[in-house]
């Protein structure tokens, strides 16, 4: 596992800085990473995900768990220096230790979105089984690769497309990620809070989201203005809602409208579920009321607003 000297020293060797533009933030505090990589239960064979290695300080702790891992960097400096200082320590030699595969690193130099709500293809051909996603997120891509993993990389999703031989049949099993502590506060959000919103439901409704830890600035370099804090998102067995498009769509329309009542947004005169009245506002509903309502037909209703 890297410590900070030698972090920066591979920066400094090949006359680069950490780049604001990439969210590059190195953890280097040695004890929260093996918090993450605790939480995440990587095993021998695991297939993990990583985006935004950096330097390879998380990857070499996942490889030494005996994790394949796919590392997406989209920093040409970074990548050279993974390419360089991590892949040849860890080549993939099937002959080794008496006959258990060595663990296996594979760079993908991209952007790891697609446009806003897709993972890059390159990416995705990879996933080729069941997978973790293991990060210190860069802040620009966390809300959508969040939002992404749980749609259209779920077990649900991956059992609709069997049949498609076009669709990806791989799905996540479970995300284990550092964020910036204002995204942590949404996602784990409730009712009646500024912060409770698209995020917080859509995450809530389909993963049991834990904080694993909170982490202060000085536990990166360069130290960031925020805190930052580790989350666990590991998802329920079949969840009622099987479209989850439908209800990722059926969230933006809601709580775009989150002050109004929700007999403005879908009219008063109609069939309202249990526990909901029409005077309620899409901020005021429980993650639950948030569920019954789209599987009472609200999705299908154009609003009125």
């Amino acid at each position: 596992m890297q410590t900070l000297s030698q972090i920066r020293d591979l920066l400094a060797q090949r006359g680069v800085r950490p780049k604001h533009r990439f969210g590059q933030n190195f953890l280097h505090d040695q004890n929260q990473l093996r918090k993450l990589v605790a939480a995440a239960d990587v095993r021998q064979g695991d297939l993990i995900l990583e985006v935004g290695p950096g330097t390879g300080t998380l990857t070499e702790t996942l490889l030494e768990a005996g994790a394949d891992v796919i590392a997406c960097e989209i920093d040409p400096d970074m990548a050279a220096i993974i390419r360089e200082h991590v892949a040849p320590r860890h080549a993939h030699d099937e002959s080794s230790n008496r006959g258990v595969p060595s663990p296996h690193l594979t760079l993908i130099e991209a952007d790891i979105l697609a446009g806003k709500h897709a993972i890059a293809p390159e990416v995705v051909a990879h996933l080729d089984r069941p997978f973790k996603l293991v990060a210190n997120l860069p802040y620009q891509v966390a809300s959508p690769l969040i939002s992404s993993l749980l749609v259209e990389h779920s077990d649900a999703t991956a059992q609709r497309a069997a049949s498609s031989p076009t669709r990806d049949r791989a799905f996540c099993t479970g995300l284990f990620i550092t964020v910036q502590r204002e995204a942590a506060e949404r996602i784990l959000s409730g009712p009646r809070t500024k912060e409770y919103g698209v995020l917080a439901v859509l995450c809530q409704t389909f993963a049991e989201v834990e904080l694993i830890s909170r982490l202060s600035p000085g536990c990166f370099w360069p130290a960031p203005k925020v805190e930052s804090a580790m989350i666990a998102f590991r998802p329920r067995p079949s969840p009622a809602i099987a479209d989850r498009r439908a209800f990722a769509a059926f969230l933006q329309t809601l709580f775009r409208s989150r002050r109004k009542q929700l007999g403005s947004i879908f009219g008063r005169d109609r069939a309202w579920p249990a526990g909901i009245q029409p005077t309620q506002r899409p901020g005021e509903l429980t993650i639950g009321q948030v569920g019954r309502l789209f599987l009472a037909g609200f999705g299908e209703t154009t609003p009125i607003v």
